[in-house]
């Protein structure tokens, strides 16, 4: 180090003083540049490009991947199971295992929703429709095997789906799809978090920008929620007791989706008799030979005291518009489009969680993927060869796109479409 020391004492004071001030600038700079280049979540590159197809609702999805019309898709169950079955596909991950890590572990996926009018104008059958879920949803955790086998002849006549030339057993998928679904009821603390993440990621998504987007805590939760009709079947469930509805006001539309995470309400119609004698409660079927009946009774001990129309529709957005309209007044549904609907100022408000997790991201069979790692360094290679990746989603703003742009996103990806 001598040779060194020679060269700094034969600079004058003032060379000694620009080099120094050059190079602690130099050493600023490159901290400032390293700092940018080091985020916890890198900016999106144009050669990182996933492209989010709308399929307009579940069935085309098949189809669509087995025709390689799409690379993948993002579903609700039994859609996720089709794939392997079939062969057409394979699952990358399901849905609370997507980036962020653990932000969506447990997360929301559909609740009983009502019009704030039938719920004023008629608690009985509101707190009856919460007491038949509660008890659907205890039947499927207590009988797993029965409510695949009455949610598969519910769906598909217990026979096969088949999606142009694919053909799997609707019993065997949903005999492997309902395990990944997590029945309940509960609207817990940690439910409430999770929605207000789903609320968060909406706004983060542009899906809000209005009432709920500039509210919070007390205020946001009077809006969303009553949870009154849940406790007041809770307690007719214990007593054995339930409310008979007004007489003037007892046909209603009830919404819900054509799928596994809806099964509590398949299973207390399609086992009509067993609520009946268990608990004196049931949904039964007006024609008692149809696989998927359109219609039901409400009973009481026995009694008819309102008569229920049952609508399905592709996707949640879709059942929203129609309590919107007052197309129909109560459904099952996918908690973002609930939490959208009511955004816009929609007389809408949630009841209870009726399932949480339970979708998926499946890719054709061919793709050198294997868990969302594998999937994201192939989407990069596929993207930088001009050939981006085009995964279908049931709806815009459904829970599995927000969950699917919100992961890519959070992977460095421009997300289009």
């Amino acid at each position: 180090m001598k040779h060194k020391s020679d060269f700094l004492q034969g600079l004058d004071r003032r060379t000694l003083a620009v080099t120094s001030v050059l190079f602690i600038s130099l050493v600023i700079l490159g901290t400032l540049l390293a700092g940018c280049t080091q985020t916890q979540n890198p900016a999106p590159t144009p050669n990182k490009t996933v492209l989010i197809v709308d399929s307009q609702g579940v069935g085309p999805m098949p189809p669509l991947l087995a025709t390689k019309q799409v690379d993948g898709y993002i579903a609700w169950q039994p859609y996720v199971e089709v794939a392997p079955e079939s062969g057409i596909g394979k699952v990358v991950t399901y849905s609370q295992d997507l980036p962020p890590d653990s932000v969506w572990k447990n997360h929301p996926t559909n609740a009983l929703v009502a019009r704030e009018d039938l719920v004023q104008s008629n608690p009985a059958l509101v707190g009856d429709l919460s007491a038949l879920a509660i008890l659907g949803t205890k039947y499927i955790n207590d009988n797993p095997q029965k409510s695949a086998d009455l949610t598969a002849d519910w769906l598909a006549g217990k026979g096969n789906f088949s999606y142009g030339n694919i053909s799997v057993s609707s019993v065997t998928v949903l005999t492997n799809a309902m395990p990944h679904i997590k029945y309940t009821n509960d609207p817990s603390d940690s439910w409430l978090n999770s929605n207000n993440r789903f609320i968060q990621s909406e706004i983060d998504l542009g899906y809000i920008s209005g009432y709920l987007k500039n509210t919070t805590g007390a205020d946001r939760s009077a809006r969303l929620y009553n949870f009154t009709p849940y406790g007041n079947a809770n307690t007719m469930i214990s007593n054995r007791s339930f409310a008979i509805p007004a007489p003037d006001n007892n046909k209603i539309g009830l919404g819900y989706l054509l799928a596994a995470d809806h099964a509590a309400l398949f299973v207390v119609v399609k086992d009509w008799q067993y609520f009946n004698d268990t608990y004196g409660i049931t949904l039964k079927p007006e024609d008692l030979t149809a696989s998927r009946p359109d219609k039901v009774d409400l009973l009481v001990n026995g009694t008819k005291v309102a008569e229920i129309t049952l609508v399905s529709a592709a996707a949640g957005p879709q059942l929203m518009q129609l309590a919107a309209t007052n197309g129909i007044q109560a459904s099952f549904v996918g908690v973002p489009p609930a939490l959208a609907s009511i955004d816009k100022g929609n007389p809408i408000v949630i009841l209870m969680p009726i399932d949480n997790e339970g979708s998926g991201l499946v890719v054709r069979s061919d793709a050198p993927v294997q868990d969302w790692k594998s999937f994201t360094d192939w989407a990069a290679q596929q993207s930088a060869l001009g050939k981006p990746v085009k995964i279908a989603v049931p709806s815009k703003g459904s829970i599995q796109d927000i969950m699917l742009r919100y992961a890519l996103e959070d992977s460095g990806f421009n997300v289009t479409g």
